[in-house]
């Protein structure tokens, strides 16, 4: 099978409408965070103007693992997320998107990349404003997604499917592909609209494209993408379907997914897929009928390397990056030691149990589930820092005893 190589640059449809498998890159915001360019809590994407070195090399290391899209750094770059609780910027929310627009094509065009210009959930939903205060958010990152000609649009990370309508009603306005990804289980989104209905509700707003990314784990974000595929059906209804969840393991989570696990955002390590874990999900989601298949938080170009590496025999090609890697641990033929020579092969890694080696660690948490979603308190957006009595607050409802 030959490696790397570029394909005729067409369009997101063009290549799904073929039956094309398009890869999708992963998590930007927590791979940032980690490596100091990004704020945990706020989670904003200022490093698009702030580190563009940075931000770019990211979006290189995932086209050489094998995405097809360069999603633009612009998670929660509205300006309401910007401004929120006391967060202060040297960069307005139109110079974080542009500069990110800029970082994502240049990648691409190193390749056979798309850009997707990308909206999300916002605080001013969470607090209650109206349809036409919210869609005025999108309204305005969407300016700068048209000035700068990205190729199709993503309303992702949406936890109510009413929002997540008004996000794709605005990004359908400009005739550009659009696709629309919730952060929901199967349970559905926060006012417990299944899977399938909400699928239904974002196919008739005009997206083409549907699914869900974050908050799960890979194989509950393909069950609940099957069950909105089923949903679409049943209607009489056509779309395509995408999937991009996290690289982390979340049997424990509730409807809120990992935000409510203790170990969120700081201690996820040890819920960390492995490249092997990957090539499942890949193939499971493949099988599912999903030919747009990435990853989200957690997810970093490895992750993705796994991925294009399963789907090499019906892409024909494998990635520039399994040139060093080799397939499933080829290169270890070559290890010094016989007993690391022995794990050479496919059905020694796939059979594995992989040890945390952390003694006494449970193998699962209690989740905090408060209950709390748009209209509450707590939730409502506000430009001051948060103060020391509103933690306080906080702080004893989150008592120790809660927690196991």
């Amino acid at each position: 099978m030959s490696h790397f190589k570029y394909l005729p640059l067409q369009g997101v449809l063009e290549r799904l409408d073929a039956g094309e498998i398009v890869i999708g890159d992963g998590g930007f915001v927590f791979a940032l965070e980690k490596r100091g360019y990004v704020k945990a809590g706020p989670w904003t994407p200022e490093a698009a103007a702030e580190h563009p070195e940075a931000v770019r090399q990211l979006h290189r290391e995932f086209l050489r693992a094998g995405a097809n899209v360069m999603q633009t750094f612009t998670f929660y770059a509205s300006d309401d997320k910007l401004e929120n609780r006391g967060n202060k910027l040297t960069f307005t929310g139109a110079q974080i998107n542009e500069a990110a627009c800029d970082l994502a094509r240049e990648v691409a065009n190193e390749g056979d990349g798309l850009v997707a210009g990308g909206v999300s959930q916002t605080p001013s939903y969470l607090s209650c404003k109206s349809e036409i205060d919210v869609k005025a958010i999108f309204k305005k990152q969407l300016d700068v997604f048209i000035k700068k000609n990205v190729d199709f649009l993503i309303a992702e990370y949406f936890e109510h499917v009413e929002e997540a309508e008004w996000a794709v009603q605005v990004l359908k306005e400009t005739g550009k592909p659009v696709a629309a990804s919730l952060c929901i289980g199967p349970q559905g989104d926060l006012h417990g609209v299944s899977p399938g209905e909400c699928a239904v509700r974002l196919v008739k707003a005009g997206a083409q494209i549907v699914g869900i990314n974050c908050h799960f784990d890979p194989m509950t974000c393909v069950k609940t993408v099957k069950m909105m595929k089923d949903g679409v059906e049943k209607a009489g209804l056509k779309a395509h379907y995408m999937v991009q969840p996290l690289a982390y393991h979340t049997p424990d989570c509730g409807c809120q997914g990992f935000i409510d696990l203790p170990e969120f955002p700081f201690a996820l390590e040890p819920r960390i897929l492995s490249r092997w874990d990957m090539h499942k999900y890949a193939r499971e989601a493949y099988n599912a009928g999903i030919r747009f298949i990435g990853g989200c938080c957690g997810f970093e170009p490895y992750h993705i390397r796994a991925v294009a590496e399963e789907l090499a025999p019906e892409r024909g090609f494998l990635p520039a990056a399994s040139e060093k890697h080799g397939n499933w641990g080829a290169g270890l033929e070559m290890h010094t030691k016989p007993w690391v020579r022995a794990r050479a092969r496919r059905d020694y890694w796939e059979n594995l149990k992989p040890a945390s080696g952390r003694p006494l660690c449970p193998s699962m948490s209690a989740p905090d589930s408060w209950g709390v979603t748009k209209g509450h308190t707590e939730l409502m957006q506000q430009k001051e820092a948060t103060t020391q009595d509103q933690l306080k607050v906080l702080f004893d409802n989150a008592a120790p005893s809660k927690h196991p």
